[in-house]
C-alpha cells in the first residue's frame, strides 16, 4: 500500500495544489478537514503532515485550529503560511498581524540548506501571500532562510523534523517550489515514490472485485473521460456484472452516440443500454429559454430515463459514478462543521437515495490528470482520454435561449468543423475547450449575389488548467479564418461568425 502524506485544509485556494505537487513526486496524499483527530493520522499510516495556508487570521475568534496532537505524532510537519503562523500561535512563538499583507513575489536568501532546500541555488524567487507573520520563533526552531520583509521566512525544529514556509513552495509562481516539496516529502519524511497508475489499477481492481462480489453494477456513460474511465476500469474488474447506460437526450454533438456505441459496445464488449429519450427531452424543452429551468428539466428527465432503464435491466446493487477527487473535496465545507456531502455534480447525482443502490466510486482518490494517464493504462483511445469537457446538459446550454431541432442541427453542423479543424492543426490538443455556441441573433450576410439574414455562431476557445479560472485562447489567424469560412459557407442557416474573447472572471467558460 502507498504511504501517505496528509494535506490539512485550512481554505487555502492552493490545498488541492498541494495534493497534487506530492503525487507529480509519485507519493500519495490525501486532504483532510482541519478537524480531523490526530488518531486518524495514525491510523491511515500517515507518514508526514503539511498545513496548508488559508484566507484566516491566527488571531480570529473562530480561527481554523487543528487538533494540537498532530504535533506529538512523531512525524515530519510542513507548515505553508497559515500553516508556519500556527507554529508560532500553537508552539509557543509569537505570530503578530503584519503592517502591510505581503503579496507577489519576493526573493528568498537560504541561509542553511539542510533537507528542505538541499540541491537548490542560494536565492529563489518565491511567491507570497499572507497578512501575519511569525515573530519569535517557538523553542527549538531557527530560522534557515529570509526574504525582504521576513527573518523567518523559512524555520526547522531539526530534533522533530518541523519546518515552516512563509511563502507558498505549491504554486508555479515560486522558483524550484517542486523540488522544496519533493525534497520534504522524500528527504525528511523517507516517503518511496511508489504511487503511480499502474499500481492504482491493480489495487482498484481487486477492491472492486472485492466490493461487488456477485452483484450487479449500473452505471450511466456519458461518453466523457470521467465515466468512461470509470466504466473501463469496473469493466476489468467484473466483466458483465457491468451495464452502462448511455441516455439519448436529443443535445449531443454530431456522431456522438454512434461513437459511444461503436466503441464501448463493439470494442470493449461491455453491456451498454441506449436510451432514446430525445423526443421526450426536446418536448420538455420546447419554448424554455432560461439557462437555469433548462438545466434542472435536463437533469430531473435524466433521473426518469435512467430510472426507468433500470426497470428495463432488472435487477441491480450497485451504481457506479465517475466522481473524482475535487469532487470530494469541494463538499465539504471548510468551517466548523465537518459535515461531508457528495454533491450532485453529475447527471445521477440524487440517485442512490431514490434507488436504493450502493455507491461505487472507482476514481474518488484521483484528479483528472491521474484518471487520464488511468484511461491510457486501460487502453482507451487518446480521443477519449484526452477528450475536453462537456456539460452535461449538453447542446441545451450552448444553444442560447428557445432549444428547436434546427437550431441544434445548425450548431452541431458548426461545431463538428469547429472540431475537426481544431484536431487537425493539433490545437485541440493544446487546450481546455474549444466549443460553438448558437447565438439567437440573425445578421445580413450576403451568398452569391443573395442577401442572406441568417443566425449567428459564436466560437468560443479557451485555456485552463482546472476550469476555476480560463482566458480565451490567441489561435492563429490563418486557423480562425478557415474556420469562419467553413461555417458560414457549409452550413446553411448561418451568416455570420464571431470569436469570444472574455476570460474567467468575469465571463464563465459557458455561455449558460
Amino acid at each position: 500500500m502507498a504511504q501517505t502524506i496528509a494535506v490539512i485544509d485550512f481554505g487555502s485556494q492552493y490545498t488541492q495544489v498541494i495534493a497534487r505537487r506530492i503525487r507529480e513526486g509519485q507519493v500519495y496524499s490525501k486532504i483532510y478537514h482541519f478537524t480531523t483527530p490526530a488518531a486518524q493520522f495514525r491510523q491511515d499510516g500517515v507518514i508526514g503532515i503539511i498545513l496548508s495556508g488559508g484566507p484566516s487570521s491566527v488571531f480570529a475568534a473562530d480561527a481554523p485550529l487543528p487538533d494540537r496532537g498532530i504535533f506529538t505524532l512523531g512525524v515530519p510537519v510542513l507548515g505553508i503560511c497559515y500553516g508556519i503562523q500556527l507554529f508560532g500561535h500553537l508552539l509557543g512563538g509569537t505570530t503578530a498581524k503584519s503592517d502591510h499583507r505581503e503579496y507577489g513575489h519576493g526573493t528568498l536568501t537560504i541561509k542553511r540548506p539542510g533537507r528542505l532546500f538541499a540541491g537548490l541555488p542560494r536565492k529563489l524567487r518565491v511567491w507570497n501571500s499572507h497578512g501575519d507573520r511569525v515573530i519569535k520563533l517557538p523553542p527549538g526552531f531557527q530560522s534557515i532562510g529570509v526574504t525582504e520583509n521576513s527573518p523567518f521566512a523559512a524555520i526547522e525544529d531539526r530534533k522533530r523534523n518541523f519546518y515552516g514556509l512563509q511563502f507558498h513552495p505549491e504554486v508555479f509562481h515560486t522558483e524550484r517550489g517542486v523540488d522544496v516539496i519533493r525534497n520534504f516529502i522524500v528527504g525528511v519524511c523517507g516517503a518511496r515514490q511508489d504511487w503511480s497508475m499502474k499500481n492504482f489499477v491493480a489495487q482498484a481492481v481487486a477492491e472492486i472485485r472485492a466490493t461487488v462480489g456477485s452483484g450487479r453494477v449500473i452505471l450511466g456513460l456519458s461518453g466523457g473521460v470521467d465515466s468512461s474511465v470509470a466504466a473501463a476500469l469496473i469493466h476489468q474488474a467484473i466483466g458483465r456484472q457491468l451495464t452502462c447506460v448511455f441516455v439519448d437526450n436529443g443535445l449531443l454533438r454530431q456522431g456522438e452516440r454512434a461513437a459511444v456505441v461503436d466503441l464501448y459496445n463493439k470494442h470493449f464488449h461491455i453491456d451498454l443500454r441506449v436510451a432514446d429519450a430525445a423526443s421526450l427531452f426536446l418536448r420538455r424543452l420546447k419554448g424554455v429559454t432560461d439557462p437555469e429551468r433548462k438545466r434542472k428539466i435536463i437533469g430531473r428527465t435524466f433521473i426518469e430515463v435512467f430510472e426507468r432503464s433500470l426497470k428495463s435491466i432488472g435487477h441491480a446493487d450497485f451504481l457506479a459514478q465517475g466522481t473524482l477527487y475535487p469532487d470530494v473535496i469541494e463538499s465539504v465545507a471548510i468551517g466548523n462543521n465537518p459535515a461531508a456531502l457528495i454533491k450532485s455534480h453529475h447527471n445521477v447525482g440524487g440517485l442512490p437515495a431514490r434507488m436504493r443502490l450502493r455507491l461505487i466510486e472507482p476514481l474518488r482518490e484521483l484528479f483528472k490528470d491521474e484518471v487520464r494517464a488511468v484511461g491510457a493504462q486501460l487502453g482507451l483511445p487518446r480521443e477519449v482520454v484526452w477528450r475536453q469537457p462537456f456539460p452535461g446538459p449538453g447542446l441545451g446550454v450552448r444553444v442560447v435561449g428557445a432549444i428547436t431541432p434546427d437550431r441544434l442541427e445548425i450548431l452541431r453542423r458548426a461545431d463538428a468543423i469547429l472540431q475537426e479543424e481544431m484536431i487537425q492543426s493539433g490545437w485541440y490538443w493544446k487546450v481546455w475547450q474549444s466549443f460553438c455556441v448558437f447565438l439567437p441573433v440573425k445578421s445580413v450576410g450576403v451568398v452569391g449575389d443573395e442577401r442572406n439574414y441568417a443566425w449567428v455562431i459564436g466560437v468560443r476557445v479557451v485555456e485552463s488548467l482546472d476550469a476555476m479560472t480560463a482566458d480565451w485562447t490567441r489561435l492563429p489567424y490563418e486557423l480562425l479564418q478557415r474556420i469562419s469560412s467553413r461555417i458560414t459557407n457549409e452550413v446553411r442557416g448561418v451568416s455570420r461568425v464571431v470569436l469570444d474573447i472574455s476570460s474567467k472572471p468575469p465571463a464563465t467558460i459557458e455561455w449558460e
